[in-house]
């Protein structure tokens, strides 16, 4: 069983995600911003996370920046990220990509193979 957070703050599609790593066997934690991401990092609340997936469809968590700053101030040592974006926005996949997600996928293709998506990055690292 792997730990994950999830940086997002569609509900819905958070909880989409959340049941499909659930149904595989995953815990997934929604963190609805970066305030909350560092306060959990920092002060290491519950136990530590395997994984850390972020939506870069919601500009307004600035998820590739963020990365680079958490990783920066070594609060992500040895987590691998996931990032997820729209299909239309190539500019956010290569953001994210330059800060470092090991792995980065369209939101459709996240919706579709999430867990497989999450069990490709765990083995990978």
């Amino acid at each position: 069983m792997a730990r994950v957070l999830a940086l997002t703050r569609d509900l819905l599609f958070g909880s989409r995600v959340q049941g499909a790593f659930a149904a595989a066997g995953h815990e997934l934690e929604l963190i609805g911003g970066e305030a909350q991401l560092r306060a959990r990092l920092e002060h290491g609340a519950g136990t530590p996370a395997d994984a850390l997936v972020v939506d870069l469809t919601d500009a307004e968590l600035g998820g590739a920046q963020l990365l680079s700053s958490l990783r920066a101030e070594g609060l992500l040592a040895g987590t691998p990220a996931l990032a997820f974006y729209s299909h239309v926005d190539a500019e956010a996949r290569a953001r994210a990509e330059r800060a470092g997600f090991e792995l980065v996928v369209p939101r459709s293709r996240m919706a579709r193979e999430g867990a497989e998506l999450l069990e490709r990055l765990l083995s990978a690292s």
